[in-house]
């Protein structure tokens, strides 16, 4: 195997890991062209930095991620850093005729995301946004059925993703490990950390997302800063509910919230259409629930289970025999593999920078809509 893709990681936390461990497994169950080699890594602490490459076999890090951009041995940059500082890093690597991997959302408004778009389509790089649940297999299976049109017309799309880790007030806000609460470098809470992943599952099972109307709501008012210790406003979203129009007349009904107690990543959907209907449960993400209403019969018609672990369903065939599952760490290796394929068959894999730039137009209207109490137009390409 000579072809090489030599990557550049910028940022060492949670999912830095997810990536990493894509890279390095990538070939040990896809029959891709290219072999992934972890080359350079680098972040703000570098004691964690050198601990990360060590653990995760990168040849070396660096102190500054400039480097890693302008470096003659870097193929790829994967950027799994705070949001504020993804259009930089990505505008940077894309002038320097790199490939760029970027973890979701896209970025904190749509002005930096269209930046962003337009860097990498200017420079004609590869890139892609990680929204890695498309690539659990039981979503991509409702993506098949809904493609075959087993679904039919569809009518209803809802889903949610709840969590409860930011209930007590004492959490505090920003820095390395809570900057997901600072709506300085997030840009939001949990519509741009949550309802993103929901937004891109919705729109690419269902088509793009026309309208919205929502409410958001900040139940901690104020919290400490971890590192300034001086008490603060929060600006992010806790919870939001919004309401969607789609382009094809169905209606959508979203909800997220960190204020579940007793859900730590419960993310669902349920797709209701004139032949059948499909539900998933990340909880139970082996597993997708059809209901099938024609050309069946009333007295056997009812809500089946499919477990999805056979070589016929997608990307099973490249792990274990049926009947065994696999992981939340898999989506991002399918995500990869699709990518990497994408590369070497000259057909780019979805979700590019330009997908993710319509579901940060959606999260924006959605958070106007939170603020106006009107409803928004989203501006989705169609």
């Amino acid at each position: 195997m000579s072809k090489q893709i030599r990557v550049g990681m910028i940022g060492y936390g949670f999912m830095a890991r997810t990536h990493s461990n894509a890279h390095n497994r990538l070939n040990n169950f896809f029959p891709v062209e290219h072999k992934m080699v972890l080359k350079a890594c680098t972040g703000l602490d570098p004691v964690k930095v050198a601990e990360y490459a060590a653990t995760w076999g990168y040849e070396r890090t660096e102190d500054d991620w400039r480097k890693i951009v302008a470096a003659d041995d870097i193929d790829l940059i994967d950027i799994c850093t705070p949001n504020s500082t993804h259009p930089e890093i990505a505008i940077a690597a894309a002038k320097a005729g790199k490939m760029v991997f970027c973890e979701k959302p896209l970025a904190r408004t749509v002005e930096e995301a269209q930046a962003m778009v337009d860097a990498v389509e200017a420079a004609g790089v590869a890139n892609m946004v990680s929204f890695n649940y498309r690539r659990v297999p039981a979503i991509a299976l409702a993506k098949r059925l809904i493609d075959e049109g087993r679904i039919g017309r569809p009518f209803h799309f809802r889903a949610n993703f709840l969590q409860d880790w930011t209930i007590s007030p004492d959490v505090p806000q920003g820095g390395d490990a809570l900057w997901r609460l600072d709506v300085k470098t997030a840009g939001s809470g949990v519509t741009g950390d949550l309802l993103a992943h929901n937004i891109d599952t919705a729109m690419w099972l269902n088509g793009p997302i026309t309208r919205v109307t929502a409410k958001t709501e900040t139940f901690v008012k104020e919290r400490k800063n971890s590192l300034t210790g001086k008490l603060e406003p929060v600006g992010i979203d806790d919870a939001c509910l919004f309401i969607a129009e789609f382009a094809n007349g169905s209606l959508g009904l979203f909800e997220a919230t960190r204020y579940a107690r007793g859900h730590k990543a419960l993310k669902t959907f349920e797709l209701n259409g004139e032949y059948g209907s499909l539900a998933f449960d990340l909880e139970e993400m082996e597993y997708l629930d059809y209901f099938e209403y024609k050309g069946t019969e009333a007295d056997t018609r009812g809500w089946r289970r499919i477990h999805v672990t056979n070589g016929e369903h997608p990307y099973m065939s490249h792990y274990w025999v049926p009947g065994l599952v696999i992981g939340y760490e898999h989506s991002f290796l399918n995500a990869l593999a699709d990518f990497v394929a994408g590369i070497e068959s000259g057909v780019p894999a979805e979700p590019r920078f330009r997908a993710g730039l319509q579901t940060q137009k959606v999260c924006e209207a959605v958070l106007k809509s939170g603020r106006t109490g009107t409803w928004e137009p989203t501006g989705v390409e169609l």
